[in-house]
C-alpha cells in the first residue's frame, strides 16, 4: 500500500489500498470548542457550557461532530483539489469527548469509470486516540 499524499503527486497512480496522509488534530480543548462554535454558528450549549452539560447528565462538553467532520475534509483536501470531488458522506457513531485527539484516515476501496471520468471510492474514517471510531464515510473523487 502507497499512501497518497499530495494533489501534485499524478493521481493516475492511485490503486485500491492505497491509503491517504492521516490528519491527527488535537487535543481537542474548550477554546477549540469555543472558536468552532463561532465559526459554525453552532452554540448548542452542551459543546461550550460545562455546567449546562453536566445538569443533563453528561460528564462534560463534547465535541460538535462537524468539528471532527471538518477534520476528515482535511483527508480529502490534502490529496485532492476541491473540485475533483463528487461525493461525500458521514455518518456519525459516537461523540469526540474533551482533550481527545483525533485521527482521521482515507483508504482507496474503489477505482471505477462514470460519466466519463475515472473515478474513486474513498473509506473515510475519524478515531479517537482510544481508537474510538466517531465518524466513518466515503467519498469519490474524479482522478485526473
Amino acid at each position: 500500500m502507497a499512501e497518497f499524499a499530495s494533489v501534485t503527486r499524478e493521481s493516475r497512480s492511485l490503486q485500491v489500498g492505497d491509503t491517504l496522509a492521516e490528519v491527527v488534530r488535537g487535543p481537542i480543548t474548550r477554546g477549540d470548542l469555543a472558536l468552532f462554535a463561532g465559526a459554525s454558528n453552532d452554540h448548542t450549549l452542551f459543546h461550550i457550557d460545562s455546567d449546562y452539560a453536566k445538569a443533563i447528565g453528561l460528564d462534560d462538553v463534547f465535541a460538535q461532530g462537524m468539528l471532527s467532520m471538518a477534520y476528515l475534509a482535511q483527508v480529502l483536501t490534502q490529496a485532492f483539489r476541491p473540485e475533483q470531488l463528487r461525493e461525500w458522506s458521514v455518518r456519525f457513531l459516537a461523540i469526540t469527548v474533551l482533550y481527545a485527539t483525533v485521527h482521521c484516515s482515507g483508504e482507496v476501496i474503489e477505482l471505477f469509470e462514470a460519466d466519463g471520468e475515472r473515478r474513486a471510492r474513498i473509506r473515510l474514517a475519524a478515531r479517537t486516540d482510544t481508537g474510538l471510531a466517531t465518524l466513518v464515510g466515503s467519498a469519490v473523487v474524479a482522478l485526473g
